[in-house]
């Protein structure tokens, strides 16, 4: 049974960093990734990495956020730089079925794995 663990979440302010880890129990090819919900808001995927490495991102992350993972320690990360109050949410970590990029994972979200989520307030 895949069990997820987020941590690292926090406060910043604008312009900020933070870095996000999400230690997994099992793995099994899955495509993981990450994705955020604001209060009143849907979800919205941020990033996915493939079994094999390749990574997606949200258009509104891309050259802000890396997803990576860890396979030793069984850790996928999310460096976040230049944080803005727009992306103040909680984030969670999500296992998804292997092939998923960021694009596809919140349908997907039924059928996979998801953790407990970690809060990320970024204030102006």
């Amino acid at each position: 049974q895949m069990q997820l663990a987020e941590s690292g979440g926090g406060s910043v302010p604008s312009g900020g960093s933070l870095t996000l880890s999400c230690k997994y129990s099992v793995y099994r090819g899955h495509s993981m990734g990450w994705f955020r919900q604001a209060p009143g808001n849907e979800r919205e995927a941020v990033a996915t990495i493939l079994s094999d490495g390749r990574t997606s991102y949200a258009d509104n992350v891309k050259g802000r956020f890396t997803i990576s993972r860890d396979s030793a320690e069984r850790t996928v990360y999310l460096q976040m730089n230049n944080l803005q109050p727009a992306d103040t949410a909680m984030y969670y970590c999500a296992a998804v079925q292997a092939g998923t990029t960021v694009q596809f994972l919140v349908n997907v979200l039924p059928y996979g794995y998801i953790g407990q989520g970690t809060q990320v307030t970024v204030s102006s």
